[in-house]
């Protein structure tokens, strides 16, 4: 089945990012507004199934463009798994021009270690909330 990933702010559907976003273990209930601020001042990568324009991936980072960023949300419909669509979304991230001098990228994560591993990220120690 093929995916589109873009960076483009405008293919972002709001909607279905949120409903996502809302049965996650890590942003369960969000409000609708909340998804939208966060994706105004993030740079996003997201999957976009080509024959429907459906969402069925997003990762998103947050950084101040020059030293730092926050791997975050990252997600994949779970009937598009196993397509290598998570490896693509966060290449897309790591190659994005913005993002080419930073220092330090950073990830916290309950599960996918394996396929975060795959781009140097180690296990995290515990993170205050």
């Amino acid at each position: 089945m093929p995916v589109t990933i873009s960076v483009d702010p405008a293919r972002i559907d709001l909607d279905a990012i949120h409903r996502i976003l809302a049965g996650t273990y890590w942003s369960p209930g969000i409000r609708r507004e909340v998804v939208a601020e966060a994706l105004r001042n993030s740079i996003t990568s997201v999957a976009i199934d080509d024959a429907s324009g459906a969402t069925v991936g997003l990762a998103r980072v947050v950084t101040d463009r020059a030293t730092f960023a926050w791997l975050c949300d990252v997600f994949v419909v779970e009937s598009w798994r196993g397509q290598g669509i998570s490896r693509r979304l966060i290449e897309t991230l790591e190659r994005h021009p913005d993002l080419q001098t930073l220092r330090r990228w950073c990830l916290a994560t309950r599960d996918a270690e394996e396929l975060y591993a795959k781009f140097g990220y180690g296990r995290n120690p515990p993170a205050r909330i």
